[in-house]
């Protein structure tokens, strides 16, 4: 299939690794221009030489997007090196695992500043021009805790489930104007945020992280974690021209692992 994209430009937030690495290797093997970002410049950097030795159009980014500093640079150097950006990838760290009966004030702030201010400002920089030229689409990586909560990540719950509700109530703003918005949901997915989970799991339990996959695996209908391939080929379709109908929807890419419809 092809999707239609050819020469339009991503940002894709958090891309020197995991899911939004396997996003914007996904969406350069399409054609689009992609600015890759990260903390790390050097990461960012080697990551955009490898698209450019693939034939690939990529420039590396550095960029803090927890500060409203580092998420107005990643756009503008986006813009200056790539052109207008149509392909928004909402994407960032997950935060610490916790309970929810032992949640501060503090952990409930950190949830909206780490998991729905910084793309809100993304948003905000880039929505107008996608608006104008009537073309855009903007992804966001959640977690499948936005529909059914993950136990002892009530942070990351908390927090997702808020950017959710944000990003649902715009998608029905921005229909008229072409603008795609829409979630997906990774389950287990073999990154290295994934490792540590299983890691704290294991120490928290005081078992082996081999036995906590194990586990993990016998709860996935699939049997198996995802490969970060697959979500990125998910991410690219749902930023495809194909995928102008689809909007305000949180797709699942889990293998089966939630099992509500």
């Amino acid at each position: 299939m092809d999707l239609g994209i050819s020469g339009k430009t991503a940002l894709v937030a958090a891309s020197t690794g995991g899911l939004g690495l396997a996003i914007a290797r996904a969406l350069a093997g399409e054609g689009v221009r992609v600015a890759v970002t990260g903390r790390r410049l050097d990461r960012a950097k080697e990551i955009a030489a490898e698209l450019e030795a693939d034939g690939h159009h990529a420039i590396g980014i550095e960029a803090d997007l927890s500060t409203p500093a580092g998420v107005a640079t990643a756009v503008e150097r986006s813009v200056e090196a790539l052109g207008p950006i149509d392909i928004l990838v909402l994407n960032g760290p997950g935060p610490k695992p916790g309970a929810a009966a032992t949640l501060s004030a503090d952990d409930i702030a950190a949830a909206f500043e780490l998991l729905v201010k910084p793309h809100h400002a993304l948003v905000s920089h880039v929505l107008p021009g996608m608006r104008e030229r009537r073309w855009g689409r903007i992804l966001a990586v959640g977690s499948s805790g936005v529909v059914a909560p993950l136990p002892n990540l009530a942070v990351s719950n908390t927090g997702r489930a808020a950017l959710a509700g944000y990003l649902k109530t715009l998608a029905a703003e921005v229909a008229l104007d072409a603008v795609t918005v829409n979630m997906l949901l990774p389950g287990r997915i073999a990154t290295d945020r994934v490792a540590e989970l299983d890691q704290a799991a294991a120490k928290r339990r005081g078992t082996t992280v081999e036995e906590i996959q194990l586990e993990s695996r016998k709860t996935i209908p699939a049997r198996r974690y995802g490969e970060p391939e697959e979500f990125g080929a998910a991410a690219a379709f749902l930023c495809s021209a194909p995928a102008s109908y689809i909007t305000g929807i949180a797709l699942r890419c889990d293998g089966g692992l939630i099992r509500s419809l």
